[in-house]
């Protein structure tokens, strides 16, 4: 799945994915749904059960907080 279109079917979810193609400067570009909620809790959870060795990724779909708020993502990573 294209990344822009899984951000489209998934709005304002939380999203588990295996990374399949990187663009130019190595963000996900084309990717495998593993799971999606509206809970973070339940993505993390999940990744205790993905396999060892897989290029994957968490992302969130929703809006960008205002200037002045932090945010603390979790990148990409081989488990």
């Amino acid at each position: 799945m294209d990344i822009e279109e899984l951000k489209r079917t998934y709005k304002d979810e939380w999203i588990l994915a295996e990374v399949l193609e990187v663009d130019e400067e190595g963000a996900p570009k084309r990717v495998r749904l593993i799971k999606h909620s509206k809970s973070r809790d339940e993505i993390y959870q999940e990744l205790d059960n993905v396999e060892e060795g897989r290029h994957i990724c968490t992302l969130y779909t929703g809006k960008i907080p205002k200037e002045g708020y932090a945010v603390a993502f979790h990148g990409c990573h081989q488990v």
